[in-house]
């Protein structure tokens, strides 16, 4: 059960948005709390990562509105309180860049570009990788990484700015049952213990059902939101048995 907490982070209302004639999300309505761990599941092309690019702003809507911390995400300028671990695939990791490089890199929005780090910005840097426990890889090249330490790192880069909510999009994509295992447990103390909010996209329903604590399920429409435990008794669930793009 989540704390009760009623400061809403994320609000999307009657939000819709198509690519092409087709919508691709569908007026989709929800609400993050402070504090949530909230995921969201569906079939490969039901509109996952579509409806988590809207959250950030990545995607305007067609329809609807999005609300960030209570602000229209048109006039939202806090994004240091917003972190961001994007696909796998959309990040080049043999680009010759060290471990703390990359994670510094977080810092770079707050700061600009070509700004000198100040000791403060090495500070948040090093307490990041210690949070996802890669303080002794900071001088090793991305590159030479495995895909679950990878991800540890983009972790880290978004923790740099130590933000109130982090958007993870299908981050265990390519690692293997254990390092996902891992990963899991850490999204679980960044949740509890340093109180961040999680928004996770991912086809990995049981394991997404069992970590979070709202749950989100969408074809193109939002067919359901609320508790994990009465979506795995309900209906929804044994319609998703053997449907292409969802474990179970």
């Amino acid at each position: 059960m989540r704390k009760v907490n009623t400061e809403i982070i994320v609000k999307l209302e009657k939000v819709s948005f198509s690519y092409t004639k087709e919508e691709a999300v569908k007026n989709v309505s929800l609400l993050v709390h402070k504090g949530d761990y909230t995921g969201i599941i569906g079939p490969n092309g039901g509109g996952k990562s579509t409806l988590l690019k809207l959250m950030l702003g990545i995607l305007k809507p067609n329809k609807g509105t999005v609300e960030l911390f209570g602000t229209d995400i048109n006039h939202f300028k806090d994004w240091q309180k917003i972190g961001y671990v994007p696909q796998k695939a959309h990040v080049d990791t043999n680009f010759p860049v060290t471990v703390e490089e990359m994670v510094a890199m977080g810092r770079y929005g707050l700061r600009g570009l070509f700004h000198f780090p100040t000791r403060e910005d090495k500070e948040k840097v090093y307490q990041a990788l210690k949070h996802v426990d890669m303080v002794d890889f900071r001088n090793k090249q991305m590159s030479d990484l495995s895909g679950g330490q990878q991800q540890r790192v983009f972790i880290a880069r978004a923790l740099a700015t130590e933000p109130e909510i982090i958007f993870l999009d299908e981050p265990t994509v390519g690692v293997d049952v254990k390092t996902q295992k891992q990963f899991y447990e850490l999204l679980r103390i960044l949740n509890r213990k340093l109180e961040l909010t999680l928004v996770l996209v991912s086809h990995e329903l049981d394991v997404v059902a069992h970590e979070s604590n709202e749950l989100g399920y969408i074809n193109r429409t939002l067919e359901y939101y609320g508790e994990p435990t009465e979506f795995l008794k309900g209906a929804y669930f044994h319609e998703l048995i053997g449907i292409g793009g969802l474990h179970h």
